[in-house]
């Protein structure tokens, strides 16, 4: 079974930050996942909600705020105390830290409720800027935005994201296209999901935090899991 930190090692450290990023680099998974959003002032940063308020000190849009203000919150103080100071970080900077790993990168972009114009065509000069490009798998629910990618960067590694069933899953991701799909824990049980698998589809589940799950899935032949606790994943697969 193939683990993915989601969102680094978010069960245990403050989601999306550097802090998070670094205990997931430590360990001996597959890979990381992490979501970007693009800033008032065309960067990428590090973080899963439209706004900043769940998880920093500020309140706002990501899209209305530039990096030098994003920077200026606390995204570690909402978690406990001994996370005070960290700070948003850029894909740039999440993507330097990985570099000199061998971990696969999950990047989500996160352009399902605002159509971020451009969005994709940065992150993939991003990554060909670190060098990556092999080691990087793109997803999003905005399949739209995996079109676009797949004609700038036909050669990228695509998943296409759902919260729900599809029926005709396997033909739908041909047409997008994409080489996998990421489903959501409760649908991966149903006959869809269970008939890609056996089809041998790439598929992917999030976000398993119980051990029992994980378990299930890999009887059923799921390729990877993405789980806040992926330190507590190894242990559990090694025993």
């Amino acid at each position: 079974m193939e683990i993915f930190a989601h969102r680094g090692a978010s069960g245990s450290y403050p989601e999306n930050t550097i802090v998070a990023f670094q205990a997931a680099a430590q360990l001996p998974i597959t890979g990381v996942e992490l979501d970007v959003h693009l800033t008032k002032d065309q960067q990428l940063v590090v973080i899963h909600d439209e706004t900043i308020d769940r998880t920093s000190d500020g309140t706002g849009f990501v899209k209305d705020l530039t990096l030098k203000q994003l920077k200026e919150y606390d995204f570690g103080g909402w978690f406990g105390a001994g996370f005070i100071g960290e700070k948003i970080p850029t894909l740039s900077e999440v993507l330097t830290l990985f570099a000199t790993t061998n971990h696969q990168i999950n990047i989500e972009l996160k352009s399902d409720v605002f159509a971020y114009e451009g969005m994709e065509k940065l992150v993939w000069e991003e990554v060909e800027a670190h060098d990556l490009t092999a080691r990087t798998l793109i997803s999003s629910f905005d399949h739209e935005a995996l079109q676009r990618l797949a004609r700038i960067a036909p050669q990228s590694n695509r998943a296409a994201l759902f919260s729900a069933v599809v029926i005709d899953i396997e033909n739908y991701i041909t047409h997008i296209p994409a080489q996998a799909m990421h489903v959501a824990l409760p649908t991966a049980f149903r006959k869809p999901i269970i008939d890609a698998v056996r089809n041998d589809a790439t598929v992917r589940v999030y976000t398993v935090n119980d051990a029992l799950y994980a378990q299930e899935l890999a009887l059923l032949g799921v390729t990877s899991i993405f789980t806040d606790y992926p330190e507590e994943m190894v242990a559990y697969f090694q025993q």
